[in-house]
């Protein structure tokens, strides 16, 4: 073990070289020299893969939060070279081929104490920067999925309740594509139609107004009053002040005027049509729905072309599913929205797994070309389909 002391513009030099060779793959910082709630008591920096290109995140562990800022790799060192010298005491760096140990004075010295590792001792830095992170990460204890029986006290996720896990995460990764579409000048106001047990309206409100630091109003709907009392109870055993659940009907729905989000995971049939035109109407900025138990189309469709397909129960069934949510999507992207099909959990688990995504734009623009698309492709099957009916005021005359 070498140890040394160095300055700000060296320490500088060799954390450029490590992000730039791709061998930098973690830091911890601990013990702040300023007191306070208002200060993170650690902070972790490593670098993550997302779809824009590799970033380094910056976690930071408040007394009573976490949060997260993705930082680009042109402007982590001089953010990590700030904390070490001016807010912490003392970091771990470990890299490809050594440990750096530093510790900062009260006047900004750095002393380091620097350990080679044998490559093979410790993962390679690149395997680590395309890992795939995860929103909510095993070995940190997070309240509600303590609660809902997800984690133990200490962190670990229950071996039964891996899959639920990976959903909740998965579920959280999409909202997290689509966070810059929502308002951030205002109270979000988010409805989850057919909310269940909400394991993933609790992840929702956790992110967003915990590790986010939101300003938000979540309510949950659902037609069980067991499950609603349940959920309601465990909101104030949690604190979660903005989260609310109640008894109803999707169709019947007429508490709001206007929502930012809706959700509407395995909504029944055309229920979920009933949340779809409601999120159109209200002006919603981000809408995530997994359709369920598409029937509404199946007696209806009929077609000589595709005879090969509707001549045999089971392909008409899952085509008849496809084309329903298909149908969705078009009507969605003919108001404006922007729309992506995503496939939502593994379908080992359920066949039930195509999540619909919209966005939308600053104005809505009607989309001839795909209104001519969808009308010729209703045609060809002779169909009737609920979410038209109800967006018939944003369509042309039919």
């Amino acid at each position: 073990m070498t140890e040394y002391s160095d300055s700000e513009n060296q320490l500088r030099q060799e954390l450029a070289e490590a992000v730039e060779q791709d061998t930098l793959y973690q830091a911890v910082l601990s013990s702040p020299k300023a007191k306070g709630n208002e200060v993170p008591q650690k902070v972790i920096v490593r670098p993550i893969q997302l779809k824009n290109g590799l970033v380094y995140q910056f976690e930071s562990y408040y007394v009573n939060k976490v949060l997260h800022e993705n930082v680009s790799a042109s402007q982590t060192v001089e953010k990590l070279v700030a904390l070490i010298a001016q807010q912490y005491k003392q970091t771990q760096i470990k890299q490809q081929n050594s440990q750096l140990h530093i510790l900062s004075g009260k006047k900004g010295q750095l002393t380091i104490k620097r350990k080679q590792t044998a490559a093979a001792a410790q993962p390679a830095a690149r395997s680590h920067n395309r890992m795939k992170r995860r929103v909510l990460e095993e070995g940190k204890p997070v309240a509600f999925l303590v609660e809902l029986g997800i984690m133990t006290a200490e962190g670990r996720v229950h071996a039964k309740k891996q899959d639920k896990f990976k959903q909740i995460n998965r579920f959280l990764e999409m909202v997290e594509d689509v966070l810059e579409h929502l308002p951030s000048d205002k109270t979000l106001k988010i409805i989850d139609f057919g909310c269940g047990k909400s394991y993933l309206t609790f992840a929702l409100y956790h992110y967003l107004s915990i590790e986010q630091q939101r300003q938000l109003d979540i309510i949950g709907l659902d037609l069980k009053e067991d499950v609603i009392a349940f959920c309601n109870e465990l909101a104030r055993k949690l604190e979660y002040e903005h989260l609310h659940f109640a008894v109803g009907d999707i169709a019947e729905f007429d508490e709001l005027t206007e929502v930012d989000m809706v959700v509407t995971l395995h909504a029944c049939d055309t229920a979920t049509d009933a949340a779809l035109g409601k999120a159109v109407n209200w002006g919603a900025s981000v809408i995530m729905s997994v359709p369920c138990c598409q029937h509404e189309l199946f007696p209806q469709v009929k077609s000589e072309l595709l005879a090969p397909i509707l001549n045999y129960g089971l392909l008409k069934e899952r085509f008849s599913a496809l084309a329903t949510d298909g149908i969705r999507a078009q009507l969605l992207e003919t108001i404006g929205y922007q729309v992506q099909m995503l496939e939502f959990i593994d379908p080992e688990h359920t066949p039930k797994n195509i999540m619909i995504r919209a966005v939308k734009p600053q104005k809505l623009t009607f989309n001839q070309q795909k209104w001519q698309q969808y009308s010729s492709f209703k045609s060809m099957l002779g169909v009737e389909q609920t979410l038209e009916k109800l967006l018939a005021d944003r369509l042309p005359n039919r």
